[in-house]
């Protein structure tokens, strides 16, 4: 089917509301419209480019993690957390009361997502993963009443109310055929589309299905990053698109909506592409730069320190790029070490100006790897 002949779905009466059923996407798709395949050349070469430079950075495990934190920060933070990066590497008891249902929410984020990529190795990216995943995604937190893990069995909806909704999803009897068919669509050998057209139509006909009561938007965010490393698009899950999502909200929103109302696919993959451009560039700028950063407080810091003391030195800065907060508790264990031993070392890194004391505390006090974490939180220009 040509791109410009797709119908996103149709509206279905239901008592007293109105649902949409959007319309299966495993079949043929022809894109040959000639401003969709200039976005996806260069959708691909920044993805490509990223996936090269990722290969050659060393202990990138470390790094990752970061990547993962800030994915689960923004992704919660579009659906109105306010946890940011350096909170997310907090324990429960350096926070205040009232952030600690974000944090918890951002936290499960993180665990979700190892889950799943870790989950690659064992499974396919399918509904059974999905549903793992999500169950992870709700456990203990706001919507763990929610079914975690199952499809819905009732009607849901966006908005105040189901009479006043702004979307109002497929009834809930239609939540298994169409989840089998986006399944089967991201599978298919005889549906030949582009890797990256076929996970914005799979997100966007996810986010249309909203086949949980609570979750779909972070778990249909996260199904993007599962499907590029499942489809060896990238071969470390380098790449998070909720940071483009969470600043052009609005459009975001808006796209979606104009699919769905007016069969607007062509813009939705435009939007999408260009996303993955944008933040395949930004993601390896970032390695770039962490690279620069690394180098020079190797060259710069590490050599103030003593023969005896550089091990545990070396063994503390190379901790702070996968978890850039820590105290003296986490370092002594770390180091295996007597706290005296800890604390030293750490008020030499505040000094060397490598760590910034971040609580203003004699006691209980937290150290941030600043200029690092600085790097994740710059926006592409």
């Amino acid at each position: 089917m040509e791109l410009s002949a797709y119908l996103a779905g149709h509206y279905e009466p239901q008592l007293q509301y109105r649902s949409f059923l959007p319309t299966p996407v495993n079949h043929g798709w022809v894109i040959s419209d000639p401003h969709v395949l200039q976005q996806l050349g260069q959708a691909d070469r920044a993805l490509g480019e990223l996936n090269a430079f990722a290969q050659l950075v060393p202990d990138i495990g470390f790094f990752i993690s970061m990547y993962v934190a800030k994915e689960a920060t923004q992704s919660s933070r579009i659906e109105g957390t306010q946890t940011n990066i350096e909170d997310a590497f907090k324990d429960l008891d350096d926070l205040l009361p009232e952030a600690r249902n974000d944090w918890g929410e951002v936290q499960n984020y993180i665990r979700a997502i190892n889950f799943a990529i870790e989950s690659l190795e064992r499974l396919p990216l399918s509904n059974r993963l999905l549903r793992e995943t999500h169950a992870i995604l709700l456990e203990g937190v706001r919507g763990e009443t929610k079914r975690p893990g199952e499809f819905r069995i009732s009607q849901n909806w966006i908005g105040v109310s189901l009479k006043n909704a702004a979307f109002v999803p497929p009834h809930h009897d239609h939540v298994p055929d169409l989840m089998s068919d986006l399944e089967s669509f991201l599978h298919s050998e005889e549906v030949i589309v582009p890797p990256l057209i076929k996970i914005a139509i799979a997100h966007y006909q996810f986010e249309t299905i909203h086949p949980f009561l609570d979750g779909n938007g972070r778990l249909g965010r996260l199904m993007i990053s599962l499907y590029l490393a499942s489809e060896g698009l990238l071969s470390k899950p380098a790449l998070y698109l909720s940071d483009y999502f969470e600043r052009n909200k609005t459009a975001y929103v808006d796209h979606m909506m104009a699919v769905r109302q007016g069969h607007h696919m062509r813009e939705w993959l435009i939007f999408f592409l260009y996303g993955v451009e944008e933040t395949a560039r930004a993601s390896a700028e970032a390695f770039k730069r962490i690279l620069v950063l690394k180098e020079q407080v190797e060259r710069e810091v590490l050599p103030r320190f003593t023969h005896r003391r550089q091990e545990n030195a070396q063994t503390l800065v190379r901790q702070l790029y996968a978890r850039p907060v820590i105290d003296i508790k986490s370092a002594t264990a770390l180091l295996e070490t007597t706290t005296n031993t800890a604390t030293f070392l750490i008020d030499d890194l505040v000094a060397h100006g490598v760590l910034k004391e971040i609580t203003g505390q004699r006691r209980n006090r937290l150290f941030l790897f600043e200029n690092y974490v600085k790097l994740f939180s710059e926006r592409p220009e």
